[in-house]
């Protein structure tokens, strides 16, 4: 019995109503349904309090997980005892709660028990994991050998100490010992693992498979019950269409069968999974945006990849996850060379692949889905299990779903998730029914723990002559993104792709009071529909249904959570979220980053910064005087943009074609532009005009462009995508200086790309503006600028190159030090643009991005300043240093010195908050 008090106690029960309970209902479900109905409220322990559950009484956290064995709890008592390291103390299990630290907290669900304490990512958790030689047995009807999911395979992946002990007892408990017939006849059937933890061909075949064995008929007595729990059942059979699958009331019996089918299943959908993502022809059908995939927070795959038991010992970490390797890079120019084209043979053939195994994961998700614990199935149809789940249901979804779900929704590509929608659109269904489940909805907001390291554990004694081999491993997980958080970066991507494919706002005209004749004239059209005269492709379509579908989902689950858990949980929740603020004017609020005190703060900072601002909206729109014509005020307007003429002549436009691929590309350029301490990109996108952008590129480490900001202009012309993007370079002190071979002083870019260089070119529907971007930041700011010009590849380390670069740092700091401006006219408006880098008169509207770039990096650009002053020739700074280098005269100067004197001193200013103007 106090086993059984135990569960109840950890259901959320005081021990004396739990006592209580289990006098009148001998069954754990039927007393915890009575005790969460308000039956046993009146039971109070001897002092006459309620007793509440400290953490300190319940089992203690297992963190050895090791297949049941003579003379191993003794020494896994004495290894846990002699923990001396104090991690325990410190270790938080979010399944775990001592409610008396929040008064106001009780049994009522809805109170948010999560009042005092949030989830983390910053969590380590070490624990010892098994694996076991697999064993196969004959299952009747199945043609070959199917095998058992091995206790080490069951818990595999659990580093919570609480989930950890119920797996255990779930697992033995249906995979030994007898089955006592519950109507006291005497009569017992014998447990053995291949009746609930084979593996079948199908999901379907298994169920089938359960539905022959869980409702037992007693042969003494004739009675029947349930083989997985012992309980008495209805004998009467009967099958429902639940969702996708047509299965026998039954298996909604109890709570084990209910843990025992989705931890099978989803053991199955996470090998299904691992079987598709593996295949090498399965990586052809992603697009080139799709193929970058974010490093941060990036899983590794699960627990379930363990080698072959045959292999060595020493294969451990490459097995649970990649790993990157990385080298200093060549010095190459941009890397293009030859007239190489990109192979799209079996192209197609691969999307029909990738499409039947999303058809096939899909179905399986569906057919799991089935027995999720839910409070609103379509049929109205409930179960004891759907209101009071398993323990080990919340532990299988953390564990097995997490790791696919979290795989598909770190996706990078939007269109990539469009064109496999079946897949994610029931992944988001499956998301808004754990988030409307009471018992479910935390895990919403639980990190998720990967696996970080792997190393072999030598093994105390080898295993017994003719038994399964058994390895040891030590596991470190540590916490990553949770499924809300993951859900919200895809978000971004839709609410940046459902406003490209807005088109091209005009602006709105003031409303206006109508005439009679008017008022009759759109009474007599209601019901037909306005018809703006856009044209609307399927494809286009498609995507908007998509992206409509992730922004539902994300707001059905929040008012779920709002529901379930609370209004503060889902603020504390959104607090924590990735956000990309509509428009510049949003960070003004904000206040300023603190480098802090040493280098690595400093870094700390200016990602987070960077991360924050490196995607916004702004008015790039050049404003009307206010004593102009009233004819002129009503013109289309003009951009503070190269491409002002070129934007004004597309304006009202509305090309699917191009809304499509601009949509698909802000969707990329939201989540995935690259930021770092070392080099980043940062992107302004016009409000109303998404065809409008300008980037700012910050030089990379290592390069004599190193912490400059280079300033692009690009537009999105009509044929976008179909061919590549104008851009045009901004940062020529006035088209006075060439920085690069491939940078002109006019402003001319040469990329391949853009089709203004040699070598493999834009590819229509495939190449993005993000490679552009990349190419520049990587290709053309490279270390030795020199040898991007064309004959000069093999000149690397040469004095010429060498002299190249120094000539470049001069012109980067003088930008950066000394007032500069070019004049452009924009639609007869003569407007000043002060060049990139100038911190006294930052151009737009990039202030504050080039203040807050210095401002952080101050001390590591000082650092710098007095290497490139040490390491310069004393050459005249010259407009175009690869065809003119003249040495100064002895004694003379060719102002360097002042000039990173001059920078210094704003830089000083900038790090006390000083004005620069």
């Amino acid at each position: 019995m106090e086993r059984e008090v135990q569960q109840l106690v950890e259901m959320g029960a005081t021990v004396a109503q739990a006592r209580a309970a289990l006098k009148q209902h001998k069954d754990v479900m039927e007393a915890a349904e009575h005790i969460f109905d308000g039956s046993f409220d009146h039971v109070v322990d001897d002092d006459g309090d309620v007793e509440m559950t400290p953490s300190e009484r319940l089992a203690p956290k297992p963190r050895m997980i090791t297949p049941a064995e003579d003379n191993d709890d003794d020494e896994a008592e004495e290894d846990d005892g002699g923990d001396e390291d104090g991690d325990d103390d410190e270790y938080i299990d979010y399944d775990d709660y001592d409610f008396e630290d929040n008064p106001t907290t009780s049994n009522n669900a809805a109170v948010d028990p999560y009042a005092g304490i949030f989830f983390s990512k910053d969590r380590r958790e070490e624990v010892i994991e098994v694996e076991e030689e697999p064993e196969f047995v004959t299952i009747p009807g199945i043609k070959e050998k199917v095998p058992l999911l091995t206790q080490g395979q069951w818990m595999k992946g659990c580093p919570e100490g609480g989930e950890q002990s119920f797996l255990f007892g779930l697992y033995q408990q249906l995979s030994e010992g007898e089955c006592p017939c519950p109507h006291g006849c005497g009569a017992t059937i014998q447990r053995k693992k291949s009746d609930f933890y084979a593996l079948f061909p199908t999901f379907a075949e298994y169920i089938k498979h359960l539905e022959s064995i869980a409702p037992r008929t007693c042969a003494r007595c004739s009675r029947t019950f349930c083989f997985a729990c012992g309980e008495s059942s209805n004998p009467t059979s009967l099958k429902r269409l639940l969702g996708s699958l047509e299965v026998d009331c039954t298996l909604f019996h109890c709570s084990n069968l209910q843990g025992a089918v989705l931890g099978v299943g989803l053991a199955m959908l996470e090998k299904s999974f691992l079987d598709d993502t593996q295949d090498p022809s399965a990586s052809k059908v992603n697009d080139r945006s799709s193929r970058k995939r974010r490093k941060v927070d990036a899983p590794a795959p699960p627990p379930a990849m363990l080698p072959d038991m045959h292999n060595d010992d020493d294969d451990d970490d490459d097995v649970y996850y990649p790993i990157v390797i990385q080298g200093k890079k060549a010095k190459l120019g941009t890397g293009y060379a030859g007239d190489a084209r990109e192979d799209m043979s079996g192209h197609l053939e691969a999307m029909n692949a990738q499409k039947a195994k999303d058809q096939k994961l899909s179905t399986l998700l569906s057919d799991i889905r089935t027995f999720l614990p839910s409070v609103n199935r379509e049929s109205n149809i409930h179960f004891d299990s759907d209101f009071l789940p398993h323990p080990a249901t919340l532990a299988h979804l953390r564990r097995r779903f997490n790791f696919v779900s979290s795989q598909l929704l770190r996706n990078d590509s939007l269109t990539d998730m469009s064109d496999r929608s079946i897949l994610y659109f029931e992944l988001f269904l499956w998301l808004e029914t754990i988030s409307r489940h009471e018992a479910l909805a935390s895990m919403m907001a639980m990190p998720i723990m990967v696996v970080t390291s792997v190393k072999t554990v030598a093994a105390k004694k080898s295993s017994p002559k003719g038994t399964p081999r058994i390895r040891e491993r030590t596991i470190i997980y540590e916490g990553s993104a949770g499924p809300r958080e993951l859900l919200e970066a895809i978000v971004i991507q839709a609410q940046a792709a459902l406003k490209g494919l807005e088109g091209m706002k005009a602006a709105e005209p003031e409303t206006q009071e109508m005439s009679e004749e008017q008022k009759r004239m759109t009474a007599d059209e209601k019901g037909k529909g306005k018809d703006d005269g856009a044209v609307v492709s399927e494809e286009n379509k498609k995507l908007l249904d998509f992206c409509l579908r992730i922004v539902n989902t994300a707001k059905a689950i929040d008012r779920s959570l709002v529901e379930t858990k609370g209004k503060a949980f889902v603020e504390r929740l959104h607090a924590g979220l990735p956000k990309i603020p509509a428009t510049s004017s949003l960070q003004t609020d904000v206040a300023p980053i603190d480098a802090g005190e040493t280098e690595e703060s400093a870094m700390e900072a200016y990602v987070k910064w960077a991360n924050r601002v490196r995607f916004e909206y702004c008015d790039l729109t050049v404003p009307t005087p206010e004593n102009a014509p009233e004819n002129e005020q009503d013109q289309t307007p003009s951009y503070k943009f190269y491409f002002n003429n070129e934007a004004r002549m597309l304006a009202n436009s509305d090309i699917p074609k191009r809304s499509l691929a601009i949509a698909k590309e802000l969707a990329v350029l939201t989540t995935n532009l690259p930021v770092a301490w070392n080099s980043s990109v940062f992107l302004r996108v016009d409000e109303t005009r998404v065809d409008i952008i300008k980037a700012l590129i910050t030089g990379p480490e290592g390069t004599p462009y190193y912490n400059g900001c280079f300033l692009f202009d690009v537009f999105l012309g009509p044929n976008y995508n179909q061919s590549p993007p104008s851009v045009k370079y901004m940062t020529t002190n006035g088209g006075k200086y060439r920085f690069n071979p491939n940078l002109y002083a006019d402003g001319k870019v040469c990329l391949s790309l853009l089709g203004t260089w040699s070598g493999p070119g834009w590819i229509a529907g495939k190449s993005t503006l993000l490679q552009v971007l990349i190419s520049i930041q990587s290709m053309i700011l490279c270390e030795e600028p020199y040898l991007n010009e064309p004959g000069w590849a093999n000149s690397g380390g040469t004095p010429k190159s060498l002299a190249y670069s120094a000539n470049i740092r001069r012109m980067v700091v003088k930008t950066a030090a000394r007032p500069s401006a070019s004049i452009r006219p924009y639609h007869g408006t003569d407007l000043l643009i002060q060049m990139l880098g100038n911190l006294k008169a930052p151009p737009e509207p990039w202030a504050d991005v080039i203040r807050t770039h210095f401002r952080l990096k101050a001390r590591s650009v000082m650092a710098q300043l007095d290497k490139w002053l040490a390491d310069d020739d004393g050459n005249a700074t010259v407009g175009d240093g690869a065809y003119t280098q003249k040495a100064v005269a002895s004694g003379s100067s060719n102002g360097f010195a002042e000039d990173v004197a001059e920078l210094k001193s704003l830089l000083k200013k900038l790090q006390a908050g000083e004005d620069l103007s």
